[in-house]
Order: C-alpha cells, then structure tokens, then sequence
C-alpha cells in the first residue's frame, strides 16, 4: 500500500476524503474545530509538495441541498487554517466543480459542496412515501445504487491519486469513502496521517497488547454496546462497566435501581456478560456505591448509597467515591487501557467527578508508561473539558468507526484503500 510521506504530490491532484463534519452555532460559526486542525498535516504536506488538493466531505445528515448543511460556512476558516485562499464549488459534481477542479493549479485547494446533498454518496434512496411497497423500495434501491457508480466515477475523474483522511466516516461504504478507491491503482490511493494514526493505535490497543488490558465501556445502554463487549472478553483482563449501563446489571442481580435508566429487556443479557467475564478469566469492575439524584438536574438534591440500594423516585447519575477509588486502582494499575463512554452525566458539573476521576487515572498511567486509547463522542469531550487530552497516548476521531473497529469488523474505508 502506498505511504503518504512517500508519495510525491508534485503537479499531482488529489481528492482528499476528509471528517469536516463540525458542529455550528444557530450563526453558522464553528464551535469545535478539531475535526479540521485533525486534518492539517495531510493538507499541507500535499501543498508543501506543490500539489493541489480536492477536498470532499460531508455535513450533518442532510435529506438534500440545504444552507444549514452547505460547507461554504467552513470556508473562511478553512482558508485561515490552510493559510491559503481556498476555493469553493458550489455542487460536488456538476459543472462548476468539474471546471474549477480542471482548472486547480498546484498549491491550489477546492472545496467542494457538502457530499450528501446527493443520495448516491450514501447510496440510500430518498423521497419515498411512508406507505411505499416493497417492490417500490427495492426498485429505488437499486436505481440509487446504479447513479452511485456515475457519481462516484465523477468525483474520481477531478484528481490523480486519492487519499483517505476520514476515519470518522471508515465504517461507511460510501462513495467517497470506499468506492472511488477502486477507480485509483495501488500507487495512487493511500491514508492520509490521520488515518494512519488512528489504524495504527486501534491495531495496537487490540492486537499488540501489553497487560494488563483494561476497558472502562460507559455510554447508557447495554444493547448498543453489546457486540464491543462480548469482543473485548476475549482480549481484556479488566473490563469497567459505567455510565447508566450499570443499573442494568445492578438490576439484574436482584438490586434495587430506583429511577435509574434501565434496560429491563436486557437483564439476562447482562447476566450472560457476568457468565461470560468468568469463564474467560476477566475481571468484572461494577460500581459499588452511585451518586444520586431526585431528578435528572444539575441542580437536584443529591447522596450516595450503595449503587444496589437507590430508593424509589431517586436516579443515579454518576459514581460515587468507593467506585472512583475502584475504578482508579484497576486503571492504575494497567499498560494498555481503552476509554469509551463517561461514568455519569459528565455534562452537569455535579455529575462529571467520577468521569474525571477515570480521565485523571488514565493520565496517571500512560505518564507510568501504559498505552491509552480513549474514543467515543462523549469520552473525547471528557478529556477536552478535563484539559487531559494531551495527557492521553491518543484521542480517536471517529465514534461509530472505532466502535466497529473494536467489534473486530472491517471497515469499508479501510479496506477499500488497503486492496492491491
């Protein structure tokens, strides 16, 4: 597979996939930038080669062309970042983007128009009546996936080598993230620094493991994670189980929950993770104490009691100080942690200490030499808000993508690049 750095831009176009999926304000200014900046290195070292840079991404989850999802937002500060005045087409395939993309001279940059402002990227019809019959949906189905290869063979035609810089949407195969690859030989697609770091450290944290290997998996209910855990059971040592999924396995030891968020069609499901834990010799960290509310509030009335013991009309929101110390000593105590999900409602300051606890613990670690890996939306902001991002071995890009990629599935994106 061909390596970026080695790769010379020089009087070459590339199309450039990248995550510019950020968050904007009701004025369209961006309040994260971190997608963006994330992407830097790959961008300048094409123009630092004297290449020019196609650059397609999405925005939010338009159902078609829409100002609120249009990436001429970002470009001002695209610019800014890129120190150069980047361009702008106002469609991802129709006449201006060719034009302009033909016309692009080295150490120029276009940015396209946001990518799923056209059903071929995702390769999902759209526009179809609630009452629409089966023969209906497969019919649009298939004339979608049809166009996708006209859409997909237009976005390639703009540019020479490909490079893939968006681990945030590998789990997709999409058209700008899997298919237009295979218009591209082996020489002229690759990862961008990105992507390399973010394959590189998931590959370390599941394959090349030093142990003890620890997972803290928080997040609120068990079902969306179960296919991660019953994966990691056969790679951990210790395996934390936080955030609301713990009343669904304190429940289910007979324990009394309270208001607390709980999934009672999961219970044997969670019974089954504590079988599992035991027969492949994994040690099973749940909470022993809560920190609870009277409502779902920063400014609730609050205590502590036994995680098993939360009275009726009360809900916990967060660990209380013997699970912190519980879950700090087995963190501590580890050379290669996983992070994914927070011990509580980290967005309430009254409710964010067990969270930072984990966070401060994982610090403690990789300064001691661990390897840590912390990924997921809410566990990313975590670490932001706790200023211990950079006190981490490294913070993944990507949510569902990383979460795949645990699950020990194949990621489209990944793939696509990867094949001869």
């Amino acid at each position: 597979m061909q390596s970026i750095d080695k790769f010379n831009f020089a009087g070459k176009k590339a199309f450039v996939r990248v995550d510019f999926n950020v968050p904007l304000d009701e004025n369209f200014n961006i309040t994260d930038d971190t997608r963006m900046r994330a992407a830097l290195p790959t961008l300048k070292k094409i123009l630092r080669d004297n290449g020019s840079i196609i650059i397609g991404s999405h925005l939010g989850r338009p159902k078609g062309v829409t100002d609120k999802y249009s990436l001429k937002h970002i470009l001002p500060h695209l610019s800014e970042l890129l120190g150069v005045d980047v361009q702008f087409a106002n469609d991802c395939v129709g006449q201006d983007a060719a034009v302009k993309a033909a016309a692009l001279q080295p150490g120029e940059v276009l940015l396209l128009e946001n990518l799923r402002f056209y059903a071929e990227e995702e390769g999902k019809p759209r526009g179809l009546a609630d009452d629409a019959t089966d023969e209906e949906k497969k019919a649009a189905k298939a004339a979608v996936k049809e166009s996708q290869k006209e859409f997909t063979k237009t976005l390639a035609s703009y540019a020479d080598c490909y490079v893939n810089d968006a681990f945030g949407t590998a789990h997709r195969a999409h058209a700008s993230t899997a298919l237009i690859a295979d218009y591209f030989d082996a020489d002229h697609k690759m990862f961008g620094y990105l992507m390399e770091k973010e394959v590189k450290a998931v590959q370390r944290v599941m394959n090349d493991i030093k142990r003890p290997f620890t997972a803290i998996m928080g997040g609120s209910k068990v079902s969306t994670k179960i296919e991660i855990i019953e994966n990691l059971l056969t790679k951990v040592d210790n395996l934390i189980i936080a955030g609301g999924m713990t009343y669904t396995f304190t429940k289910a030891q007979g324990g009394k929950v309270g208001n607390s968020l709980c999934e009672d069609d999961k219970l044997d499901l969670a019974l089954d993770i504590i079988k599992k834990a035991k027969d492949n010799n994994v040690n099973l960290v749940l909470a022993v104490d809560a920190k609870i509310a009277d409502a779902f509030s920063n400014d609730a009335n609050t205590k502590v009691v036994k995680v098993n013991e939360i009275p009726d009309g009360w809900e916990g929101l967060d660990i209380g100080p013997e699970s912190e110390k519980l879950f700090a000593d087995v963190i501590k105590g580890s050379k290669t942690i996983l992070w994914n999900g927070p011990t509580g409602v980290f967005e309430f300051d009254n409710f964010s200490h067990g969270s930072r606890t984990v966070g401060e613990a994982i610090a403690e670690a990789t300064q001691q030499g661990a390897f840590s890996l912390v990924g997921g939306g809410d566990s990313v902001a975590c670490v932001n808000k706790f200023g211990l991002a950079d006190k981490v071995s490294y913070v993944s890009t990507g949510g569902g993508a990383l979460l795949e990629a645990i699950e020990g599935k194949v990621l489209p994106g990944i793939a696509a690049v990867e094949k001869e």
